[in-house]
């Protein structure tokens, strides 16, 4: 009786084909979110051109939806629990599709901003809930082998996001680019209705005061690393034009919009603290003693320092493919494939390992070691003539990394989370990834940056350029983000510095490749925190509806 009740527990958990056909629709929608984040960075020289928008409209075009995607992801994962995780992923898949065909449609700048504001609500209502949902319905090795698909897709999303965008570009239409997300997000409702069970609603109230502090908070913390290097991080080092509000001097907004974080997430953690001294942490908006388990407080760490060095690379590859090494934006994107061949080939390895008893600890710990061996060889082989074959050998290792990592990394954070956490819990992990990103894209922009004006300004002056030239040269290259590489080869007589520049982009990438590595290493090492078999938590779930 033992054995057969043992086979009926085990059959019981092991997952329906109708299930894993939710999965499927799950990664889609993540891939959706994933791919606008990158394919845009592609297509924008065709909206500038056929929009007629300005530097400032283009830069809002690209950021505007990382900041709000970060804001909301806090109030979204609690929301997701009150409401149910089910409903919320389909309001946002549907306010994504919705707004794709405006962004798609828009006749300016203007409104294409708007749209992608909009696009990055919907996007935040998407990714802590897909965790969730998966979380809810995979149990075991099956829970590790959905997260690995799951995280498959973002490495592969993230790596394809510009070959799509430099293909619809260069043969169809950069308004296709959100085109197409309308079809797949018809597609994505209909397979989570479908296949995916309803979510339970747990007991909550909302609380709106600490909604309001956690996305101003969340909200001005984004926008300050992501917006650092073009404003300056003390003192104003270009004007800012927004919504007619114009910004030219003093301490740079950055810098208030830092402080401003600082206030708002101090404020917040103490109301959250206040709510359950006083009774009411039904309605904290983040249960604080979450932080108490050790896989998910450590787990959380790790996730934080890991997304600094894993994505912060593909910000600045693309552009030293182009300029440096004289790819066009397809190939550029097509360079990226390897990343994506990578993850797919660590999710199918991840299904092998599962079974074998391998735990979602040891395989992060694998992906890392996969993530610092492909970033320091770029690092390390970089140069102004990289043979196309040890790219794709160095960034497939890399996508190896990305593959293992990026999935079991939020498994092992979310292993030990009750049912009635999974919301809140998804949103909070989902937060660290995104915060760690957008520094890690900070940090290593920065350093990219700097090292190629340094390096072209320090190489000019040595060749007894004058300064003022020197100057002009160095801003032009650095502010056009090394385009003017192409223009100065072209002449004869600036065909000198179109090499100078290229070996300072180099050298800005190898540092940037280093950097990351280091940062993915202490990521490894931050792993060593988290507890190898977690105890679970117990089950703090009251009666639900389901949604």
């Amino acid at each position: 009786m033992d054995a057969l009740g043992t086979d009926v527990t085990q059959a019981a958990a092991r997952p329906t084909r109708r299930q894993w056909v939710g999965l499927v629709a799950i990664a889609l929608g993540v891939a959706l979110i994933v791919v606008d984040t990158t394919i845009v960075n592609v297509i924008i020289p065709s909206i500038i051109e056929d929009l007629d928008t300005g530097s400032t409209q283009a830069q809002w075009i690209q950021e505007s939806y990382a900041i709000v995607f970060a804001a909301l992801l806090l109030v979204v994962g609690r929301a997701a629990d009150i409401v149910g995780a089910r409903r919320v992923f389909l309001v946002g898949v549907v306010v994504f599709g919705v707004t794709s065909i405006l962004a798609g449609l828009a006749p300016s700048g203007g409104l294409l901003v708007m749209a992608r504001f909009l696009q990055g609500a919907g996007a935040a209502m998407i990714l802590p809930t897909s965790l969730a949902l998966l979380n809810a319905t995979f149990t075991g090795k099956a829970r590790g082998q959905a997260f690995a698909i799951w995280g498959s897709t973002i490495g592969a999303a993230a790596a394809l996001g510009p070959l799509l965008g430099g293909w619809l570009a260069e043969h169809v239409s950069w308004r296709w680019a959100f085109g197409i997300n309308v079809p797949l997000a018809i597609v994505i409702v209909a397979g989570v209705m479908g296949c995916i069970d309803r979510s339970p609603r747990m007991p909550g109230r909302s609380d709106i005061i600490g909604a309001i502090l956690s996305v101003l908070g969340l909200g001005l913390l984004a926008f300050g690393l992501i917006e650092g290097r073009t404003y300056g991080w003390v003192t104003t080092t270009q004007s800012m034009d927004i919504g007619g509000f114009h910004w030219a001097s003093g301490p740079s907004p950055v810098l208030v919009a830092l402080v401003g974080s600082a206030s708002a997430l101090t404020g917040f953690i103490g109301r959250q603290m206040l709510l359950r001294r006083s009774g009411n942490s039904d309605k904290a908006l983040l249960d604080l003693s979450l932080f108490s388990v050790a896989s998910f407080r450590n787990g959380n760490i790790a996730t934080l320092i890991i997304g600094v060095g894993e994505f912060g690379i593909v910000a600045v590859l693309p552009l030293w493919l182009q300029f440096t090494l004289g790819y066009s934006a397809l190939q550029s994107g097509l360079a990226l494939v390897p990343i994506a061949i990578g993850s797919f080939v660590a999710s199918g390895a991840s299904f092998g390992l599962a079974d074998k008893s391998v735990s979602p600890l040891t395989m992060l710990r694998w992906g890392l070691v996969f993530e610092v061996v492909g970033l320091g060889g770029l690092g390390l082989f970089a140069s102004t003539d990289s043979a196309w074959w040890t790219l794709s050998l160095i960034l497939g290792l890399y996508g190896v990394g990305v593959g293992f990592a990026t999935a079991q990394v939020t498994n092992v954070v979310l292993a030990d989370i009750p049912d009635d956490d999974n919301g809140q819990a998804a949103g909070i992990q989902s937060t660290f990834r995104q915060l760690g990103s957008a520094l890690g894209i900070a940090i290593l922009t920065t350093a990219f940056f700097t090292t190629l004006s340094s390096r072209v300004d320090d190489q000019l002056t040595a060749a007894g350029v004058a300064p003022p030239h020197t100057e002009q040269l160095t801003r032009a290259i650095t502010d056009s983000a090394g385009a003017a590489i192409e223009g100065l080869a072209a002449d004869p007589r600036t065909a000198q510095i179109a090499d100078t520049a290229r070996t300072a982009m180099t050298d800005g990438l190898t540092l940037g490749g280093y950097l990351a590595a280091g940062f993915v290493l202490l990521g490894l090492i931050a792993s060593a925190l988290i507890p190898q078999n977690p105890g679970q938590v117990p089950d703090r779930r009251t009666p639900a509806q389901t949604v």
